[in-house]
């Protein structure tokens, strides 16, 4: 049983989705983040760094692992899935997870930060991590232009990178002239491994919803976010 401390945010969908595809169990533990629970003694104990996912494999003598690209890796590798064994084929789906973890992550949470969350509009650094949010999207549309998926088959590379890409809209990046990059967004959301996923937990904002729905989340989603001691989303 793995026990998985998440949130409604792209790195805890990340998980949840792996988990459906390998169909293992586990059990979810919610974190309120707007109450700061991430950031409280019981959960230091499991994640230093304060953040959502982590989890801890029961099967495994209590094993915790945190950060949702090294949970990923440890899934894949424990279930012989999702992950090629052979080192050209590790090294291609790693290299794209890289590229979530070291890009698209974080430049699409620095875009959600000044789009959506600072009360003042910065617009320098909105067209700043928009415009690099936009040029990551090109390149996973030129890459998907001759794949079906990012690596060869279907893979953890594929997982994390869809959650946070799919929430392009709520960082004000539009993708509709990237045809490839929106085949692979269907093609991947039609699962229903995936479709469960991003339920577990459910969200509580649509990332399309209405201006005045989006305005009064922001609201309470800056509690979330602080402002003074860290300068992203916890997600």
């Amino acid at each position: 049983m793995i026990d998985l401390y998440t949130a409604a945010t792209p790195n805890g969908h990340k998980i949840s989705i792996a988990l459906e595809e390998l169909a293992l169990p586990y059990s979810v533990h919610t974190l309120d983040l707007a109450q700061r629970e991430q950031k409280r003694p019981w959960f230091l104990a499991i994640n230093p760094n304060g953040r959502i996912p982590a989890i801890i494999d029961r099967a495994a003598a209590d094993f915790v692992v945190f950060e949702s690209g090294a949970i990923l890796i440890y899934l894949a590798e424990k279930t012989g899935r999702l992950l090629p064994a052979d080192a050209c084929g590790r090294s291609r789906v790693l290299q794209w997870l890289m590229f979530q973890m070291g890009g698209i992550g974080p430049m699409m949470g620095q875009a959600n930060v000044f789009f959506r969350y600072l009360p003042e509009k910065i617009q320098p650094a909105i067209d700043r991590y928009q415009g690099e949010c936009r040029r990551l999207f090109q390149v996973l549309d030129g890459q998907l232009r001759d794949n079906e998926f990012l690596a060869g088959d279907y893979s953890i590379a594929d997982i994390a990178n869809w959650a946070w890409v799919r929430t392009h809209r709520w960082s004000g990046v539009e993708v509709d002239d990237l045809p490839h990059l929106l085949r692979w967004l269907e093609r991947i959301r039609a699962r229903p491994a995936v479709q469960k996923g991003i339920n577990t937990p459910p969200s509580p904002i649509n990332r399309d919803a209405s201006d005045e729905e989006s305005r009064r989340f922001v609201e309470g989603a800056r509690q979330m976010v602080d402002m003074g001691r860290s300068p992203r989303p916890a997600g």
